[in-house]
């Protein structure tokens, strides 16, 4: 698996999130923009959860899959992410949008890694601070991991 970063999970458990979103892709709503997405993340607890687009006819209550699987983990106990995984079907690698990485760094469990499918490449896996070097946080917010 290429990495901008070392693999800090193994490539095992980085190909099976990889995995996880492509078919969760099957799962998503996107009449409107047919742009269908599948994330899959790995959770501190040690559960996987996937998650899919799910647009709507007011385009901005459209959710992510990146953030439906978040706040599946997020609601399931979890209380953070070590991983995620991305999959948009298209040949081009596709990259969260900044809500989503903005999510994802409130529960990101350093070093968490985001992993984009890239087609018929290999899955590209860096560390998320690579997508969002300066995310918005409050500085006195203490995590509990």
């Amino acid at each position: 698996m290429a990495s901008g970063n070392n693999d800090r999970l193994s490539s095992k458990v980085l190909r099976k999130l990889a995995r996880l979103a492509i078919e969760s892709r099957d799962h998503a709503y996107a009449p409107y923009s047919k742009f269908y997405v599948g994330a899959a993340l790995l959770a501190d607890n040690g559960r996987t959860y996937t998650g899919s687009n799910v647009e709507n006819a007011s385009y901005g209550l459209t959710v992510c899959a990146e953030r439906v699987a978040i706040f599946r983990a997020i609601h399931d106990g979890a209380k953070a992410i070590r991983a995620i995984a991305v999959a948009t079907g298209h040949p081009q690698e596709k990259t969260p949008c900044g809500a989503c990485l903005q999510v994802m760094m409130e529960f990101a469990l350093p070093p968490m890694e985001i992993i984009i499918s890239r087609g018929k490449k290999e899955p590209l896996s860096q560390h998320w601070s690579c997508y969002l070097p300066q995310p918005f946080k409050f500085p006195a917010v203490k995590k509990n991991y």
